[in-house]
């Protein structure tokens, strides 16, 4: 069975792809991966998509900690371009 989504994740892909960025989901990795993986102007950004008041659950906390990179929160569209410099 697919894993749901936050409610704001299709908007934000969408408004992620329209400044020209790729976007490939990851939610039904499922084990705390993060939602979205996007590609924009040479660089990789990790994405975990929360509404206004969600918080990681605790399968994502740790792989938040664990995970040896970077990887970014966003809870808007605004949030989500800031993070890959579309925006200031």
């Amino acid at each position: 069975m697919p894993k749901s989504t936050d409610a704001n994740q299709s908007t934000i892909v969408a408004d992620v792809r329209k400044v020209g960025a790729t976007v490939q989901t990851l939610h039904e990795v499922g084990k705390g991966c993060p939602d979205i993986l996007v590609g924009f102007r040479g660089k990789n950004f990790i994405i975990e998509i929360k509404t206004e008041y969600g918080r990681l659950n605790a399968l994502q906390a740790e792989w938040h900690v664990t995970w040896r990179g970077r990887v970014d929160v966003a809870r808007t569209s605004e949030e989500a371009l800031k993070i890959i410099g579309a925006i200031e």
